[in-house]
C-alpha cells in the first residue's frame, strides 16, 4: 500500500562526479543479502554524542554493520542492496530491532539516536505499534529513544508527514534530523518538522578552524536553532581545532573520531583528554570573514532598470523623453536585447542648442547621436573589477554610465559616479576589518576578540606593539619604504603568535594588538624585539646604520638626529574580572606602551600593578 503522500527519489546530478551513479549488483550479492537477513548476522556499533556543557555522554548512535571481513560489512553496501531487493523496510526494521536489544544488553547511559526514513516510519506494519513492543520487552522507554530521520526522499504534501511525526511524539519519542546542509530542500524540512535535535552536516564541520565561510553558515544554523528551540549536534569533528571552534560558538552536542569511534562495546564515559580540551583555558580564534570586501560585492548592487530606446527611434522623442524625465542622464540603446550604445542628455541637448539642428536630425533616427562601443559587464561581475575597467578605459568620451547584462541580455544601467562612491565606501569598512597594507584584522575585530575573551572569563595577555621613531624614517625614507617597515614587522609579529590562540590586529599606521593565550608570550615579546632590530638593518642605508640614525628636520624645520627605528611593546596580562569593556583594556594597554617607549631602542613594558587592584 503506498503512503498517502508522494516521496520523490532524490535525483542523481547528470555530470557531476559527486553523485555518481551506486554500482551495479548482481545475483550473488543479493543472495549473500538475503541469507544475511534470515540469519540476523548483523551487529550494532555505538559512537558517543557529547555534551559539552558537562562533559558526560548525552547518547549514541546505534549504527549497523554486517559481518567483517565481509563484503557486506559497510552499511552503504547492505542500504544499497536492501533498495535494490525492495526490502528497504524490512531492513530498517531488523537494523532497529538489532540496535536496540544490544543497546539494551550493554546498558549504556543516555539516549539512543536511531536512524529511520520517512517512507519506513510510515510503513503500515511499524506505524501501528513501532517499536513499542521491543521497547517493552527490553524495558526501555520511548523517551530515550530520538528517531533520526534520514533525508533521502523529498516530501511533497507535509500536512501527512506531521500526523505521522505527531503519532510517534505521542508516543514519547524525540525527533532528530540528520545531515543539515546536505540536501537542497533540509531547511524546509527542519521548519516543517520541528525537530528536537538536527546534525549539521560533516562537510560544514571539516575545517571549520581556518575557513570563514563554513564558519559564518554554521554560526547561522546555530541561531536558526535558538530561535526555534532545537538542539544542534555537530558531527564529523576529528581535530582539536574544529572541536574548540564548535565549543566556543556555543554548540552543545558534538560527535566525531576525536571524540570516540563507533564500536561495538563503547566506553560509558569519555576519555580524560575529552574533558582536558573542553576545560582548556584557551578561547579559539574564530576565522576571519573581511567585511567591505569589494572583490565579492556583484555589480548588479548599482543595477538601475532604465527603459531603453530603439536605435530606430526618432530624435526628437528622445528628446522629449529627457524633457519629461529630469533625473535621468542616460539612455542605453538596445537592439532585440543586445545594448549598442547610449545617449547622454547633455550631449543632446548640446546638439540640439545649435542652430537649425533640430530641424535637420529631429527626425533622423538616434543611434546618429549614440555612443557606440559603451562599457558592457555582466551582472555577477564585481564592482572591484569594473572600477578597474572604468579607470582604465582610454575611451576620451567615456558615458557617465555602463550598461549591466545577463548573458549578454540588457537588464540596466550603472552609474560611474555610484560606483566611485560605492568603492570609497567599501574601502572605508574594509579597513575596519581589515588593513589594507597587512590585511590582518582591523579595529572592529580586535574589539570583537577582546570581548569575547573578557566574556569567557578567561586570562590573557594584550600587548601593544609600536615603532620608535617612525615619523623621521618615513620623512627621509619616503612612504614605500615606511610600508616595509610595517610590513616586515607584521612578519615578526606573526612568527610569535600561535594562529588558533593568539590573535594579532593591525591598528592602523605602525601600530598593532596582539592579544596572547599562550604561556610563553613575555619570552616570545623578547624574541620579537630582537628579530625586529635583526632586520631593521636590511632596510636602512649603511652609512645611517654605522652612525645608528639620521639627521632630519623637526617641526621646526631644524635639522635632528634621530635614532633608528626600534620597536616597543606594552603588554597587560588581564586577569578574569579586570577589566569590564575592551575600551579599558586599550587605555590600560596603550598606557603600557606609553612606558616601553620611554626607554631608549627596542624594549618591552608589562603593567603587573594593575593585576593586584
Amino acid at each position: 500500500m503506498p503512503p498517502p503522500f508522494i516521496l520523490l527519489e532524490r535525483p542523481a546530478i547528470s555530470g557531476c562526479p559527486i553523485a555518481a551513479a551506486e554500482p551495479a549488483i548482481t545475483r550473488t550479492q543479493l543472495d549473500a543479502f538475503f541469507d544475511l537477513m534470515a540469519t540476523r548476522r548483523l551487529h550494532a556499533v555505538f559512537q558517543p554524542i557529547l555534551d559539552m556543557h558537562n562533559g558526560e555522554y548525552f547518547a549514541f548512535e546505534g549504527l549497523i554493520r554486517g559481518p567483517e571481513d565481509s563484503p557486506l560489512h559497510s552499511p552503504d553496501v547492505l542500504f544499497h542492496l536492501a533498495r535494490e531487493s525492495g526490502l528497504t523496510c524490512e531492513f530498517e526494521h531488523l537494523c532497529r530491532d538489532i540496535v536496540l536489544t544490544d543497546y539494551a544488553r550493554l546498558d549504556l547511559p543516555g539516549k539512543l539516536f536511531i536512524n529511520a526514513s520517512i517512507p519506513c516510519l510510515n510503513d503500515p506494519g511499524f506505524r501501528d505499534h513501532g517499536d513499542l513492543p521491543l521497547l517493552e520487552k527490553l524495558g526501555l522507554k520511548p523517551g530515550r529513544v530520538i528517531i533520526e530521520i534520514t533525508e533521502n526522499h523529498l516530501v511533497s504534501d507535509f500536512s501527512v508527514l506531521h500526523d505521522i511525526l505527531a503519532e510517534y511524539r505521542s508516543r514519547g519519542y524525540d525527533l532528530a534530523m540528520d545531515d543539515l546542509g546536505e540536501g537542497f530542500s533540509n531547511l524546509r524540512m527542519w521548519s516543517e518538522v520541528r525537530p528536537e535535535f538536527v546534525k549539521i552536516d560533516r562537510h560544514f564541520i571539516t575545517g571549520i578552524a581556518d575557513d570563514p565561510l563554513k564558519f559564518q553558515l554554521v554560526r547561522a544554523m546555530h541561531e536558526i536553532a535558538e530561535t526555534c528551540g532545537a538542539q544542534l549536534i555537530a558531527e564529523g569533528i576529528e581535530t582539536e581545532a574544529e572541536f574548540a571552534t564548535v565549543r566556543d560558538l556555543g554548540i552543545r552536542f558534538a560527535q566525531g573520531y576525536l571524540i570516540a569511534r563507533p564500536q561495538a562495546d563503547p566506553d560509558g564515559a569519555p576519555l580524560p583528554r575529552i574533558g582536558q580540551l573542553l576545560s582548556n583555558a584557551r578561547l579559539i580564534v574564530f576565522p576571519r570573514q573581511g567585511a567591505g570586501n569589494a572583490a565579492g560585492v556583484p555589480i548588479r548592487q548599482l543595477l538601475r532598470a532604465i527603459e531603453p530606446v530603439s536605435p530606430e527611434l526618432e530624435n526628437d522623442a528622445v528628446y522629449d523623453r529627457f524633457e519629461r524625465e529630469h533625473k535621468l542622464l542616460s539612455l542605453p540603446v538596445v537592439a532585440e536585447g543586445k545594448p549598442l550604445g547610449i545617449i547622454q542628455r547633455f550631449d543632446m541637448v548640446d546638439r540640439f542648442a545649435r542652430p537649425f539642428r533640430r530641424e535637420l536630425f529631429g527626425k533622423k533616427p538616434c543611434h546618429t547621436f549614440m555612443q557606440s562601443g559603451p562599457l558592457i559587464v555582466e551582472h555577477t561581475d564585481s564592482v572591484q573589477d569594473v572600477a578597474r575597467r572604468v579607470s582604465s578605459s582610454e575611451q576620451p568620451t567615456l558615458a557617465d554610465c555602463f550598461i549591466i547584462v545577463r548573458d549578454g541580455h540588457y537588464l540596466g544601467i550603472g552609474s560611474n559616479r555610484e560606483l566611485m562612491s560605492l568603492i570609497t565606501d567599501l574601502q572605508i569598512r574594509s579597513a575596519r576589518y581589515a588593513n589594507p597594507l597587512t590585511q590582518l584584522p582591523g579595529n572592529v575585530p580586535i574589539f570583537d576578540h577582546i570581548e569575547r575573551l573578557l566574556a569567557s572569563q578567561k586570562p590573557f595577555v594584550a600587548c601593544y606593539a609600536d615603532i620608535d621613531h617612525f615619523k623621521p624614517y618615513n620623512d627621509v625614507y619616503g612612504f614605500r619604504r615606511g610600508d616595509d617597515v610595517i610590513q616586515m614587522l607584521a612578519q615578526v609579529l606573526t612568527g610569535i603568535i600561535e594562529p588558533h590562540d593568539d590573535f594579532l590586529g593591525h591598528i592602523g599606521g605602525d601600530d598593532f594588538m596582539l592579544l596572547f593565550q599562550r604561556a610563553d608570550w613575555e619570552s616570545q615579546c623578547q624574541r620579537a624585539l630582537v628579530v625586529f632590530d635583526q632586520r631593521i638593518e636590511q632596510l636602512v642605508d649603511s652609512a645611517h646604520w654605522q652612525a645608528k640614525g639620521f639627521s632630519a628636520e623637526n617641526r621646526s624645520g631644524e635639522q635632528v638626529f634621530h635614532p633608528l627605528p626600534s620597536l616597543s611593546l606594552g603588554c597587560l596580562p588581564v586577569s578574569p574580572g579586570m577589566c569590564h569593556s575592551h575600551h579599558e583594556v586599550s587605555a590600560a594597554v596603550s598606557a603600557a606602551k606609553h612606558q616601553a617607549k620611554k626607554t631608549t631602542g627596542s624594549s618591552l613594558f608589562v603593567e603587573r600593578r594593575r593585576l593586584a587592584n
